[in-house]
């Protein structure tokens, strides 16, 4: 923030819906002085944990920058996600502080209990009393320090952080110059998706460019908005799950698009007819990128230039396809083993390289098996062509992906089976076009017992954040297992698809 500050000083860096709030001197000086009150004023030390949960709001880049700045280590936190995932994250990090924006403050203060921890929240008096401390010079960490903890989950279904250094930051930034926005100039980034994950992660690289960050006014995505703040912002680009572009094809108007310079899409693949549609529409302005939490953005990308290559042979199947493998790791197919499978092999993916996690926090098993010989084991399925385009196939972990989010099984299978009636559940995808999987239950009650829609959906809004909660309920008798007593989810999904496909 100290090189945009000087060398963007007047360039435009944040702002709110059509409205410019700060240039890069502003927001370089600003980061300084909360930097030095969350050392000063909060007595932080290098490698202090401070948690950001918010939605979307114009003080995200500067808190990003104040806490780097000050030498601690960013965790920021979905807003979407229920209170309890809210509480695991901040007792598993061990935050010494919290910012939050209004909606969130009663939330996250009745969490505490006997670790009470500051929570301020932004654009109040108290947020404006930290600028009143005077900058101070930056304190200097190494490549290999931590910056950012990304918590994600796995088939615990407790969410895991995974550790990202500075050096990891920086190699992803590379890669998102080299692989997915290769064109100059790069003027404005607009945060429709949350800012705790792809979309703030992309605005790093345009800090180091010096664009300017757009916050909608309704702190999320609309489509009608989106494509106001296309029309207001010239050169405009952001970061979308393929649902949020399935909703942008949907909406009813013809709109000018004139300033849209890129959508990047990850979160999954996208249907083949949705990009063809997309292009349609908005001309070559898509690039996709594959990655996860443990290597952030980074792991294959499917360029601009290839979306555009309607004349190539293999066209359709690279839109398939999550792209070839970005320029600063190296990507490989293996089997259970470990052994590397050939071209039109199915095996698992497996990511190496400088923007890969140091591990999980705190969580040396974890770690230990996701990490091995150097390669992160994603627990991702898929395939390379010939030509290096890699196409997923399935999940190890049996992670849903819906809107772009990750749902993972477990994580509801616990909450739901908290339920007094419920004895057994299973949760598995299903396809869905517009979100391209919705989440659906596999239920034995209790005898005697019967459970409704309505009390099924009021509980669920109860234990687990909104968007995890199934869309659909089975019950039946008894759950198909093996011999050695594991659900078989490839079961349960043969017979959701018969069902689906009967009605």
């Amino acid at each position: 923030m100290i090189r945009a500050g000087q060398a963007f000083r007047d360039h435009a860096a944040v702002a709110q819906g059509t409205r410019l709030l700060l240039n890069y001197g502003e927001l370089a000086l600003r980061t300084s002085c909360i930097g030095t009150a969350l050392r000063a004023k909060f007595n932080l030390v290098a490698g202090d944990r401070v948690a950001l949960v918010l939605r979307n709001c114009p003080e995200y880049m500067e808190l990003l920058y104040a806490c780097w700045h000050a030498g601690l280590i960013v965790v920021p936190v979905n807003a979407k996600l229920h209170h309890s995932d809210f509480a695991y994250i901040l007792e598993n990090s061990g935050a010494k502080i919290c910012f939050t924006t209004p909606e969130l403050t009663e939330i996250i203060s009745g969490l505490q209990e006997d670790k009470p921890f500051p929570v301020i929240e932004v654009a109040s008096a108290e947020y404006e009393q930290l600028l009143a401390c005077p900058a101070q010079n930056m304190i200097h960490r190494k490549a290999e320090d931590i910056a950012w903890l990304f918590y994600t989950s796995g088939t615990t279904g407790k969410p895991k952080g995974a550790a990202l250094t500075h050096r990891n930051l920086l190699a992803m930034c590379h890669c998102y110059f080299a692989d997915i926005d290769q064109g100059a100039p790069w003027r404005a980034i607009l945060h429709a998706a949350p800012m705790s994950h792809g979309s703030g992660l992309c605005g790093l690289a345009h800090v180091i460019q010096g664009s300017c960050h757009v916050i909608p006014d309704s702190g999320g995505f609309d489509s009608a908005e989106v494509f106001d703040l296309i029309e207001n912002w010239p050169g405009l680009c952001f970061f979308a799950a393929p649902t949020m572009i399935k909703r942008l094809l949907d909406y009813p108007h013809t709109r000018n698009t004139e300033n849209l310079k890129l959508i990047i899409y990850g979160g999954g693949p996208m249907y083949v007819e949705d990009s063809m549609a997309g292009l349609e529409r908005f001309g070559p302005k898509f690039a996709q990128l594959y990655g996860q939490g443990e290597s952030p953005m980074t792991i294959t990308a499917l360029s601009r230039t290839t979306h555009e290559e309607r004349d190539h042979p293999k066209w359709r199947e690279r839109l398939a396809s999550v792209g070839i493998a970005q320029s600063i790791v190296e990507v490989r197919i293996a089997d259970k083993d470990g052994e590397w499978l050939s071209p039109g092999d199915i095996g698992e993916v497996l990511v190496r390289g400088d923007t890969v996690m140091a591990g999980y926090w705190n969580n040396p098993e974890a770690t230990a098996e996701t990490l091995r010989d150097g390669w992160l084991h994603t627990g991702d399925y898929g395939v390379f062509d010939e030509d290096g385009f890699l196409t997923l196939k399935d999940r190890a972990n049996d992670v849903i992906i819906s809107g772009g989010t990750n749902i993972y099984p477990r994580e509801v299978e616990e909450a739901l089976l908290l339920h007094p009636d419920i004895t057994e559940i299973a949760v598995i995808g299903r396809p869905d076009r517009e979100w391209g999987e919705t989440v659906v239950a596999f239920m034995v009650i209790r005898d005697g017992t019967t459970l409704t829609l309505k009390s099924l959906e009021e509980f669920c809004l109860k234990n687990m954040a909104r968007f995890k909660r199934p869309r659909d309920y089975h019950f039946v008798e008894s759950l198909p297992k093996n011999n050695y007593g594991k659900i078989l989810k490839t079961k349960l999904r043969e017979h959701d698809r018969e069902k689906t496909e009967s009605k």
